[in-house]
C-alpha cells in the first residue's frame, strides 16, 4: 500500500493501522532483506529499484490464489455432456 499510495499515512488509513505501524513493518522488512525498499523524502515515498522489483513480485504472488480459484470455478461452470 505504501508503494501504491506513495505515503505511509495513506497506506495506514487503507490498511486500518497507524502510520507508525506501517513504518515499523517496512523497516523490519528492509532489515530482514538487507536492502532499502523505499526512498523517503519529506514530501513523498518512492520505491527503490529493489523495492519496485519486490513489489511487482509480491503483487504477482498475491494474484496467484485468485487466478487459481477463478480457473477452478470457471471449469465447473462449463456445461458438460
Amino acid at each position: 500500500k505504501v508503494v501504491e499510495t506513495a505515503n505511509f499515512s495513506e497506506a495506514g488509513r487503507r490498511l486500518r493501522i497507524s502510520r507508525s505501524a506501517v513504518s515499523k513493518y517496512v523497516a523490519e522488512l528492509e532489515q530482514d532483506l538487507g536492502v532499502q525498499l523505499l526512498s523517503r523524502t519529506t514530501r513523498r515515498v518512492m520505491p527503490t529499484e529493489n523495492g519496485q522489483a519486490y513489489y511487482e513480485r509480491a503483487i504477482a504472488i498475491l494474484a496467484d490464489p485468485d487466478a487459481a480459484e477463478q480457473a477452478v470455478t470457471q471449469s465447473q461452470a462449463k456445461p458438460r455432456g
